[in-house]
């Protein structure tokens, strides 16, 4: 009788412990937030962010906004995370958020190897127009515009700075935003026209590869160095590691290269789902559930890598 009343407390024993684990992450984080912004590098990262926490339990939701929107959701508490903080190019956009604490950047980046400046079609390049002080020649060619993307881009921003102060002489240009999608028609109309167009240009993106591109020179003092080098940080409400432990070492676990973002952003340019162009892509490429779960479990505790190799079909 006293054996079995020992064998009866250990499992209550760890039945109790079970729960305590569980317990650690409260009902409130079972629901993840994430903010979109309409790129296709964005949306390719958080279609595999929502993917992972949908395959460990969790309900994960994107939220469509614009750059200093996203931040202040998460300044907010209406949105718990966002995958596309470009540093150096966003910094005086967040610079208000961090400065009081209102939002906190995660210390490694989830992308390292970026770059984000003005870029032309290469036989613009090769026909004179090769660094940022060479745009004003081309003013009459390229009709006074520069092509940006959505409204409240930070890429937007510098741009617009420039052109207010008469930087390189581009006083007289005008800045045209519309969306990456739309910015890409028109360099895909000029260059099938075999016309001069100045637009911002990134990578990852498969415009690298869509199109023969020139990134311009001497745009050091705009968009940083080495061609607007950039990292890609991931931003969180400040508590949201200690209020959300478990997802909040799947964001510090989640890491990308520029080879695996520009596959992910080629089917989301074709206009495939996200998540399902994450669900795929992690079937094809099991092995690095390792490295993003580590550490990681399901909701309710149990095995992580396990859970979401049965949610993409595994």
């Amino acid at each position: 009788m006293k054996k079995f009343k020992t064998i009866a407390g250990l499992g209550l024993l760890t039945c109790a412990m079970a729960q305590a684990a569980w317990a650690q992450e409260p009902e409130s984080c079972k629901q993840v937030r994430f903010a979109e912004i309409g790129w296709a590098d964005i949306a390719a990262t958080t279609g595999v962010a929502m993917t992972l926490t949908e395959g460990l339990g969790y309900q994960p939701r994107k939220i469509m906004a614009s750059v200093p929107i996203a931040f202040t959701g998460v300044q907010k508490g209406q949105i718990d995370v966002f995958l596309g903080y470009w540093a150096p190019s966003m910094d005086a956009v967040i610079e208000p958020f961090t400065k009081d604490g209102g939002v906190k950047v995660l210390p490694a980046p989830n992308l390292e190897g970026a770059k984000y400046t003005l870029a032309v079609p290469t036989y613009t390049a090769e026909a004179g127009l090769k660094s940022f002080q060479d745009i004003a020649k081309f003013k009459d060619q390229l009709g006074g515009r520069i092509y940006g993307i959505e409204p409240g881009n930070d890429g937007n921003l510098l741009i617009e700075k420039m052109i207010k102060g008469d930087q390189f002489g581009l006083g007289g240009f005008r800045m045209v935003e519309s969306s990456e999608a739309g910015m890409l028609v028109q360099v895909q109309r000029a260059v099938r026209k075999n016309e001069p167009v100045v637009f911002l240009g990134w990578a990852p993106h498969p415009m690298n590869t869509q199109y023969d591109i020139t990134y311009l020179d001497g745009g050091d003092d705009v968009f940083g160095p080495d061609y607007g080098a950039a990292k890609v940080y991931t931003v969180v409400t400040p508590d949201y590691e200690a209020r959300c432990a478990n997802v909040g070492k799947l964001l510090n676990n989640l890491q990308f290269n520029v080879a695996i973002e520009s596959q992910l952003m080629e089917k989301v340019l074709e206009k495939e789902d996200p998540v399902e162009v994450a669900k795929n892509w992690i079937k094809a490429n099991p092995e690095i559930l390792d490295k993003w779960l580590a550490g990681v479990t399901t909701y309710d505790g149990k095995d992580g890598v396990a859970a979401v190799k049965k949610h993409v079909g595994l």
